[in-house]
């Protein structure tokens, strides 16, 4: 077995690409131990990767890959309360994926998605005209994260006063790792499932015309939604609905600070901002590594055998860098076509929120570019540091500094108070 480092580890997230580069190289498919003490084997190389997410033999159930004897052996006890998280549509395997995902579909196409751009682009200038008023923020904690935070939170119903609750408890579930994480995230995670019972129950006896009441009223038709199903699905949506983009907003403009070259053409040339994007999401892949697949039967990559039963993960990070795929990977290339980047998956377990992070992203990097003048890093490069997580990357915070504005030319709500007004 080849040794490779913990790829879930603040280290290795900083800088992943010498690491993918070799396997790529050496060792494409390859047997290693993760951070949870378990087995799997880490597919690397582009082709193989697009392969693998498409593959029906590759099952997201690990169930599927067991015989019943293995089954038994192997089925994990699990308090109550954690029993919605065995229901997450992510893993799941058609029929049920395929229902699951068919009663939230609608609300993330393109076509409606499209008719968020205007309270997107109203948050994105609160944020960005209140940063701009100081001169220094942390973007990631004051706009990478509370924009898709908010327009999540808003879509789903949950209360503005709840949303600070809800990224502490998504903190826990992203950095979740090793069994010892686990077990310090157990009380966040019944925090979590308890709360959403209680928004399900008020939905129930209020209705409304948010996505909780219109999937309420799906559980109440009958078979289609279970109640574990529906705390499943709202919990995937609130942390897969902002987290990937948090980290793409605050990933991306660390690249484009990296290289002030780009960043002074995005600034020039606004109409490069879709491709722009799609390059940003292939050079940062917020998220590293799909989440985890199962074989049902020996399944071949090339020379290589991964034999039935066994756990399998694709590296999108790595297949995003692949030579052979991507001319110089490692330079953000604004106007890079083609771009088959593999950042959202593939298969039917592609993003279903691709369009609305596509959307939010369109919308946050013009902003930052045009209205944070003389945008720079507030702290040493070498100082920043990079959350440990399996699946995602991203970094834990990003000071930067520009040119404040003159208080008046900054919108009134985004003014710093004056001496002795109340916040």
């Amino acid at each position: 077995m080849m040794s490779i480092p913990d790829i879930s580890g603040a280290q290795h997230k900083a800088n992943p690409h010498p690491l993918y580069a070799r396997l790529r190289s050496e060792a494409p498919v390859v047997r290693t131990v993760l951070g949870d003490g378990k087995p799997a084997w880490l597919v690397t190389r582009y082709s193989d990767v697009a392969v693998a997410l498409k593959d029906p033999r590759l099952g997201k159930d690990p169930l599927r890959a067991l015989s019943a004897e293995e089954q038994a052996r192997q089925v994990p006890w699990m308090p109550g309360f954690l029993r919605p998280m065995s229901k997450n549509m992510l893993d799941q395997d058609p029929p049920d994926h395929t229902r699951l995902r068919a009663l939230v579909h609608q609300v993330f196409t393109p076509r409606r998605v499209e008719e968020l751009r205007g309270r997107v682009e109203a948050i994105t200038e609160r944020l960005v005209a209140r940063a701009r008023a100081r001169g220094a923020l942390d973007l990631l904690e004051e706009l990478a994260l509370p924009l898709p935070m908010a327009v999540i939170c808003e879509l789903l119903g949950i209360p503005e006063a709840d949303w600070p609750r809800f990224r502490t408890w998504t903190n826990r579930l992203t950095g979740i790792v090793t069994k010892v994480d686990m077990v310090r995230a157990m009380p966040s995670l019944y925090m979590f499932v308890r709360y959403l019972r209680a928004l399900m129950e008020r939905r129930r006896r209020t209705g409304g015309e948010d996505l909780i009441a219109a999937l309420v009223r799906a559980e109440e038709a009958g078979s289609r939604l279970s109640e574990d199903e529906l705390i499943a699905m709202v919990m995937l949506l609130v942390v897969a609905g902002h987290e990937t983009t948090v980290n793409l907003i605050a990933s991306g403009t660390l690249a484009l600070l990296d290289d002030p070259e780009s960043l002074d053409r995005m600034r020039r040339e606004p109409g490069l901002i879709k491709p722009a994007v799609e390059e940003l999401l292939r050079f940062t892949s917020p998220v590293d590594l799909a989440t985890e697949r199962y074989t049902t039967e020996d399944v071949a990559f090339g020379e290589h055998v991964v034999p039935r039963g066994q756990r399998l993960i694709a590296v999108l990070g790595s297949a995003n860098h692949d030579e052979q795929v991507f001319a110089s990977p490692g330079r953000v290339t604004l106007d890079r076509d083609p771009n088959r980047h593999l950042a959202f998956g593939n298969g039917v377990h592609y993003c279903l929120g691709a369009p609305l992070a596509r959307l939010e992203a369109q919308i946050a990097f013009p902003a930052i570019v045009r209205d944070l003048p003389e945008l720079r890093l507030a702290v040493p490069r070498s100082s920043l540091t990079w959350k440990p997580s399996l699946p995602l990357r991203g970094l834990t915070r990003l000071p930067v500094r520009c040119a404040a504005a003159p208080v008046y030319s900054v919108p009134r709500a985004a003014r710093p108070p004056e001496a002795g007004t109340q916040l």
